[in-house]
């Protein structure tokens, strides 16, 4: 724990021109006076730490010193390429690895470079979740991003409605979505024909057959496979057989501690397609929409986007009628998301079809009517 200590102290004094003992105090999480013993400790093992006393004092190193202990591990290697994302890191339980990472290349750099670090900070910022509400970082996610990086199997625990299903996996990759991870896994031994209920998220069929997709949230136990059975549980106890609602998929990690990745698997890919798939899965009902030019307009930011690009692309060889209005068929996910969606395009849509949301929309501009019309 010293020895990493006293490297980064060697690191920080060699990124800058000078640090006072509060600065590195704050940088390494210790007290001054620690800070004081660490600099006798590396100056008595040939480090050449000087210290300027005054107002103006601090630490620093002296006769153009450079360490050799900028080469990057592995684990901070690949968390210096996330190093954009400092909330996802945080959540993976990365965020030491990659503030080590970004010391080190800081310290190689050359002097003038310096400071690219700190203007890079100050003019990007990646806020992934959306507005108005804060998704919590899943408990697991660790454990299941430990699993990633190490291509290990995982025997898995996860709630599908009122139970608990048990899986071996083999973690591909994490998905970071609108403030909700996703882990894409491998079914060892599986062709899943589709996606089951408590797998919200993309998924489906195609080039990718054998992955489906989990949300991590929905995990309530996740082990390690260690050789030909399972080891440590990180979530709420040990996994010694098929849990509750355990599905015919293996249920104590009867394969090898590690799987052999597909070199071919492409993480981004993947997602895209499953992401489209499950967007079109849920569009299931049909609605017919007669809109005006302002309509037209409208639409896809009142629904779902590509659908609105289909519909009114489906429109353009009838044409519109003589109000200058497009009647288009939109697939849209219910008829009760309808009633939201459409509702938000006011007096610029009109439902023909089906009849009973027809009926819902005239019932709803009478009572707008009362509320608005003369002598309310």
């Amino acid at each position: 724990m010293r020895a990493a200590r006293l490297i980064k102290m060697v690191l920080l004094l060699q990124s800058r021109p000078s640090m006072t003992a509060a600065e590195l105090a704050r940088e390494l999480e210790v007290s001054e006076r620690t800070v004081t013993r660490d600099a006798q400790a590396l100056s008595e093992s040939g480090v050449p730490v000087y210290a300027d006393r005054g107002r103006a004092g601090g630490y620093r190193l002296i006769g153009g010193y450079r360490t050799r202990l900028t080469g990057l591990a592995r684990g901070e290697a690949e968390a210096l390429f996330l190093s954009g994302v400092p909330g996802a890191l945080r959540e993976m339980g990365l965020e030491d690895a990659a503030s080590a990472a970004r010391l080190k290349v800081s310290a190689a750099l050359l002097p003038s470079l310096r400071d690219a670090p700190r203007t890079a900070a100050q003019r990007f910022h990646l806020d992934a979740p959306g507005w108005f509400r804060e998704a919590p970082a899943p408990g697991l996610l660790p454990a299941v991003a430990d699993a990633v990086w190490d291509d290990r199997r995982v025997v898995a625990r996860y709630r599908r409605g009122d139970t608990e299903v048990e899986r071996e996996l083999e973690p591909y990759g994490l998905v970071l979505k609108a403030g909700v991870w996703y882990l894409c896994a491998r079914v060892p031994g599986q062709e899943p024909p589709g996606q089951e209920p408590s797998e919200r998220g993309p998924s489906g069929a195609g080039a990718h057959r054998a992955y489906r997709v989990y949300r991590i949230d929905r995990f309530t136990a996740v082990e390690a496979v260690t050789g030909a059975g399972v080891g440590t549980t990180a979530g709420t106890g040990p996994i010694s057989g098929p849990g509750t609602g355990s599905d015919s998929g293996p249920g104590t990690g009867s394969g090898p501690a590690r799987f052999a990745r597909d070199p071919e698997f492409d993480l981004p890919a993947f997602w895209a397609e499953r992401a489209e798939q499950f967007a079109r899965s849920i569009l299931r009902a049909e609605v017919v929409v007669r809109l005006s030019p302002e309509g037209v307009r409208a639409l896809p930011h009142a629904v779902d986007a590509a659908a609105a690009r289909e519909a009114l692309a489906g429109a353009d060889g009838a044409g519109a009628d003589d109000d200058g209005w497009v009647t288009v068929t939109l697939a849209m996910e219910s008829e009760e998301v309808a009633r939201t969606q459409l509702t938000a395009l006011g007096a610029e849509a009109e439902v023909l079809a089906p009849a009973s949301l027809r009926e819902w929309f005239a019932a709803r501009a009478a009572r707008l009517a009362l509320l608005y019309g003369p002598g309310a």
